[in-house]
């Protein structure tokens, strides 16, 4: 399915959301890190730490990294990497 099949109206809505993916992929990761600290439920928090590594990927984490905070599980390592790609530290 092409660009083409899709009208104008929503060409443009594709195009903002590929144009903002690292902002939108930051913001999942960064609301990831709180579901992370709440979660209960061995099932639950591995789901949620999938889906960490999928944002940590999209934003073009280094592997080395993701694989240093997968080991160790600690979500105050996701948030020391949002605040550091968000420029606040």
């Amino acid at each position: 399915m092409g660009m083409e099949d899709y009208t104008k109206h929503q060409q443009k809505i594709i195009k903002r959301y590929y144009e903002n993916i690292d902002q939108i992929s930051l913001q999942r990761l960064s609301e990831l890190v709180a579901d992370l600290y709440l979660a209960e439920g061995v099932k639950k928090r591995e789901k949620l730490w999938e889906s960490a590594v999928g944002c940590m990927q999209k934003l073009g984490v280094p592997q080395t990294r993701i694989d240093h905070i997968l080991a160790q599980k600690k979500p105050e390592l996701v948030a020391n990497l949002v605040k550091e790609m968000m420029g606040k530290e």
